[in-house]
């Protein structure tokens, strides 16, 4: 089939950072500077829309080609630009290089992308940004009564620009060229095309509790500058660095950080005073997660008040789960209030003095409203279902942990399970909020990965008031208790150092297989879907034994080099990836009987739908089925109905 690689450069007065590429392309000064393209290996063209040049009919034709397909860097970004100027092409007929690359394990960016695969046409020109900030953007020079810089104010730099945009198309060509082995399945294209039409669809926002929301926090913000200033002296209560040497100075103790659990800690050492003071005020204006209103204020439609494109898929692209994008909804703070309606209809409703005296921390109570502020539209009520432990499932069902899988097909408290494995005592003497279901939830939260006492410390453990002899213990009895998780942990790092050495395909449970070929090391998945490491080699890891290593983007530096893994992490990324492809799975399910998804968050689903308890139900029916590639992976789904997003 032919293929058309496009690439655009565009100018909006909107920044599509902060307000998202669905409210950029809707501005009414929104334009096409240019388009750069080829058909298959021919030459690239470039169209100067700005300077009057017209689209070609070649290209044009092409576009509504439904036998042609069309590829970009990021497709999301051309099918809408052209969308924008009447060219609405279908969803399906697009190809995207960055979800190809993501798929291969590979950096998202087109620069990143562009050096880890070496290519031969570099993607970018170091002026590049440079050039962007100066044609697609608002004007920011402050001696310029310019509002933005049009292509005849400088002419060289113009050129530059469309030599920049013809490379992109290279490099995406390159990058299609290079990956082209790799096939992405039927199924995940159809959980792209899915994926495009969740981020279509948008989901709505309350605005009149976004603003109030917005309006009351700035004003609780400044009464907490002002009462820190007040009381310390200080000339910025914004100062991390200002306060950390007030208390220095006040405890006689040096403070490093003012981290949220290291405010509580502070918080809890101290008497009475000034100090605490400060700790608790510092504490109520940390709540950075309230920002998330004006993210909700810059990113919804003026015509809809939707919010669009929130979703990126494969946004981690080792296990190919979905990322949040501008509001950030994988990780919204939770609500812990009941009758949370009460409260936030106050917010909503009432002035700011009004507001302010309706709990005695407000910062917390607006960002435990966050969630609520997205809702359902007239006539219609949001089915929200999660599946129950689901990681928790997916590890017993791929080591065949026997007793933890008949624990999820009858009554599904694996906390109290896991104690009652653990302590040996009957699970009847173990009642929620017991030290003994407290030990048996922080070990399974901790320890499934191959987790020590590290994982239960970061887990929480000592702040429960557990010793390090404690939660060796608990680790101990823990690991005793699932001997064919332990052993699918070393299992698979077997398969690994044995598909990497010998170059020989491996094949574990529930046809998990581990193989590799000249570039990656791969493992495919129950679903049928391969999970990539680049480049991958055997060396010696801190502790000097035999370890995998692969290329990849550092999770503390963000380059691309070579990095450590193990068994449990191994483990980690199968489980979290047969998760992913479950929630895939039973969206895609969803969608095919009608249901309309506006959002989905880790293992949870958000429907809009009638206001009817067996429609509910259905939902999570729906999503409790069993798999066809996952026999014997009891599922379960639970599920509420609300005019708002909350967590039940």
């Amino acid at each position: 089939m032919p293929r058309l690689h496009i690439d655009g450069e565009t100018y909006s007065s909107i920044d599509i950072k902060s307000s998202g590429l669905y409210k950029y392309v809707s501005s009414l000064d929104f334009e096409i500077l240019m388009l750069a393209y080829c058909f298959d290996d021919e030459n690239v063209q470039i169209i100067d829309l700005a300077k009057g040049e017209k689209l070609p009919f070649r290209f044009t034709d092409a576009l509504m080609d439904p036998n042609i397909k069309k590829y970009a860097h990021n497709a999301s970004f051309e099918r809408n630009i052209l969308k924008a100027i009447g060219y609405d092409v279908p969803i399906d007929q697009w190809r995207c290089t960055m979800v190809k690359a993501a798929y291969c394990g590979l950096p998202l960016g087109l620069e990143a992308l562009s050096k880890a695969l070496e290519l031969t046409d570099k993607a970018k020109l170091k002026t590049g940004r440079a050039l962007i900030r100066y044609f697609c953007m608002p004007n920011t020079n402050k001696r310029s009564v310019r509002l933005r810089n049009f292509w005849h104010h400088d002419e060289k730099q113009w050129e530059q620009f469309k030599e920049y945009c013809v490379g992109d198309v290279i490099a995406e060509r390159e990058i299609h060229r290079q990956l082209s082995a790799y096939k992405i399945s039927d199924f995940e294209r159809k959980n792209y095309i899915l994926d495009q039409i969740i981020n279509d669809n948008g989901v709505l926002v309350d605005m009149q509790l976004a603003i109030m929301a917005y309006r009351l926090d700035d004003h609780m913000s400044g009464e907490i500058r002002s009462k820190i200033k007040d009381i310390t002296g200080i000339d910025n209560p914004n100062s991390p660095a200002q306060i950390k040497a007030w208390l220095t100075i006040q405890t006689g103790n040096e403070i490093k950080s003012l981290a949220k659990d290291k405010l509580n800690s502070l918080i809890a050492e101290c008497e009475p005073g000034a100090v605490r003071d400060v700790l608790e005020l510092r504490a109520k204006s940390s709540k950075t997660s309230t920002k998330k209103y004006i993210s909700m204020l810059n990113c919804a439609s003026s015509e809809d008040n939707r919010v669009r494109g929130l979703f990126q898929y494969y946004g981690a692209n080792r296990t190919g789960r979905w990322a949040g994008r501008l509001v950030q909804l994988q990780n919204l703070p939770r609500n812990y209030i009941k009758d949370i309606d009460v409260p936030r209809n106050i917010i909503r409703t009432k002035n700011i003095e009004e507001s302010k005296h309706c709990h005695d921390n407000i910062p917390s109570l607006l960002s435990q409203l966050i969630r609520t502020a997205f809702i359902a539209p007239p006539g219609t009520i949001l089915g929200v279902a999660d599946f129950s432990a689901i990681e928790a499932r997916v590890i017993a069902w791929l080591a065949d942990e026997k007793w933890r899988l008949d624990v999820f097909k009858s009554h599904g408290k694996i906390y109290e399970a896991s104690a009652s494995m653990m302590f040996n005592v009957p699970i009847e003497s173990i009642e929620k909020g017991s030290e003994l279901r407290t030990k048996g939830k922080i070990a399974e939260l901790a320890l499934g990965y191959q987790g020590s006492l590290g994982a239960l410390k970061a887990m929480g453990g000592e702040s429960m008031g557990l010793s390090d002899e404690e939660m060796k213990l608990i680790v101990k009895k823990w690991r005793t208790a699932n001997p064919n998780i332990v052993k699918f942990w070393y299992s698979v790092e077997k398969a690994a150092l044995i598909a990497i050495s010998q170059k020989r395909k491996v094949v574990r449970n529930h046809g998990l297989e581990f193989y590799s070929d000249k570039l990656n090391f791969i493992v495919k998945l129950p679903s049928g879907r391969e999970l990539f490491y680049r480049e991958p080699k055997l060396g010696q890891n801190r502790w000097g034994k035999t370890a995998v290593q692969y290329k990849g983007v550092d999770g503390m530096t963000k380059q691309w080099t070579y990095i450590d893994t193990y068994g449990g992490k191994l483990t980690e990324n199968i489980v979290q990836a047969v998760a992913r492809d479950i929630l895939a799975f039973s969206m895609m399910s969803l969608h095919n009987e009608g249901y309309k998804i506006t959002m989905h968050i880790h293992d949870e689903v958000v429907c809009e739908i009638p206001n009817e308890q067996e429609v509910l139900d259905d939902m999570c029916g729906i999503m409790s089925r069993e798999i066809p590639w996952a026999k014997g992976l009891p599922l379960s789904a639970d599920g509420f109905m609300s005019t708002f997003y909350k967590k039940d």
